[in-house]
């Protein structure tokens, strides 16, 4: 009997090492107060998407095997600003997202999006789900884009749902009821 738990055991280790690392044992939707973490929000279209490899083993980024959702991995992106909701931004800032609890996408459309930025010195939104890695902000001297533990990017089409819910959170509306 206990060989076969052993043998369970070591089953339950390999698969679970061969699927991408996810620190959250579970989803928290996004909860448009949040916003008020942000210290900048715009309107605005992404340009030069990329993901940023790093390896903690010290090889360089080009010598850096292609996995899935390495933890240490981040974005960094350019957005071209059509419209500022909250704070202040020049037309085109370059901005970091560090994912650190799901996989970032390896490619964003342009948008427009409404999107939420912060100080990565400024604290960021509470944690809401049972787990959560946080690592520090991927570059001290960028904004990084706003996002509690566990939840989705503050990376909102800029048309309709959350980003409205935003607008009315950011013009001082009350949040409307859900049913």
């Amino acid at each position: 009997m206990r060989h076969l738990w052993h043998a369970g055991t070591l089953t339950i280790a390999i698969i679970a090492g061969a699927v991408p690392a996810q620190a959250c044992m579970t989803f928290v939707p996004l909860q448009a107060e949040d916003v008020r973490y942000a210290d900048t929000v715009v309107i605005g279209r992404v340009e030069k998407y990329r993901i940023i490899r790093h390896d903690p083993t010290g090889r360089k980024a080009d010598q850096v095997v292609k996995s899935p959702g390495p933890i240490w991995d981040y974005a960094r992106f350019e957005v071209v600003v059509d419209q500022v909701l909250l704070g202040r931004a020049p037309r085109r800032l370059s901005v970091t997202w560090d994912n650190s609890t799901f996989d970032e996408p390896e490619s964003m459309g342009p948008g427009p999006y409404l999107i939420a930025l912060r100080n990565p010195a400024r604290p960021i939104p509470p944690l809401r789900g049972p787990s959560a890695t946080i690592f520090p902000a991927p570059r001290a001297d960028l904004p990084t884009l706003l996002q509690a533990p566990c939840s989705s990017p503050f990376l909102l089409p800029a048309a309709g749902g959350d980003a409205d819910a935003v607008r009315k959170i950011l013009a001082g509306k009350p949040k409307p009821e859900r049913r």
